[in-house]
């Protein structure tokens, strides 16, 4: 049994091009800011009242950068978008906060010369990468599906039953407190368990937006054999945010009300991540039994 789901639009080359920069950007930042905030240090592009905000977004970064790099192993764009279209929100999100939160940034606010240098090349690096993903997608979606996609397919291994509500329940959880935070960072923001100023929320909003849209989005492919990379990002963020988030637990009141949803929300990504692989290793192992 093949996990490739025949039939679809040809995955642009441009789009796994894309996919490669961001993750070894993701990767290198991501694991910056992460290390930063384990040592209690506060280092992102823009100034935070708190290390643990600016080490959420690295970890988020070099959680999902693995999966990146496995793009360019997909046939068709199917199989992929449940990831690259996340990130394309990620990317033209993070920029657009960067520059609503301008007066933030560490080179307006006089940070230390290193800090200073780094954010104005994180507006430089994400103002061509947003641009970039949007003409990306642009050229992807000018293909043509064919095969299968075009005249309708069948689920390789479709999702279990019993899985769907609590991916809705997850992806909504996800999508609902990312949108809160992005468009009402007031409010949103002190409903967080940790102190976060205007621009830590928007950014936290923009990945958690993105992570409620890709869960989401699984629903709607309705096949394990076509979120294989996704299945790969999301149990690498849920470790990566957990060590951040354990290194600065005493920053955290974890007693909270949002505290507790928090651990939820960061449980329930790994175990969607962890089960998904299994029951595709279960349906891929099946497959070859059946054929022999």
């Amino acid at each position: 049994m093949s996990t490739a789901t025949p039939g679809g639009r040809a995955l642009s080359p441009a789009v796994v091009v894309l996919s490669g920069v961001v993750g070894g950007i993701s990767a290198t930042v991501g694991t910056l800011l992460a290390v930063a905030s384990l040592t209690g240090h506060a280092a992102g592009a823009w100034v935070s009242p708190e290390a643990l905000s600016p080490g959420l977004v690295g970890a988020a970064m070099a959680g999902v950068a693995p999966a990146l790099f496995t793009v360019g192993r997909a046939r068709v764009w199917e199989e992929v978008r449940c990831l690259v279209l996340p990130l394309a929100i990620v990317l033209v999100g993070l920029f657009t906060v960067t520059l609503l939160n301008a007066g933030s940034l560490q080179a307006v606010r006089g940070g230390p010369l290193f800090l200073a240098l780094f954010s104005l090349g994180w507006v430089a690096t994400l103002g061509v990468l947003a641009l970039a993903a949007v003409g990306c997608l642009a050229a992807q979606y000018r293909r043509r599906p064919a095969g299968a996609e075009a005249s309708g397919r069948r689920p390789v291994a479709p999702l279990p039953a019993w899985s769907k509500p609590p991916l809705a329940v997850l992806g909504s959880g996800w999508l609902g407190i990312g949108a809160g935070l992005l468009f009402f960072p007031a409010f949103w923001g002190a409903l967080l368990p940790w102190t976060v100023n205007r621009a830590d929320a928007q950014g936290l909003g923009v990945w958690a937006l993105a992570l409620g849209v890709g869960v989401l989005g699984s629903l709607v492919e309705d096949d394990l054999a076509r979120i294989r990379p996704a299945l790969r990002a999301v149990p690498a963020v849920a470790l990566a945010l957990a060590v951040v988030l354990g290194a600065r637990a005493a920053t955290v009141d974890w007693a909270s009300g949002p505290g507790a949803a928090l651990v939820t929300l960061v449980a329930g990504l790994f175990a969607t991540g962890a089960s998904g692989h299994w029951l595709l290793t279960r349906a891929v192992r099946r497959g070859e039994d059946t054929a022999l």
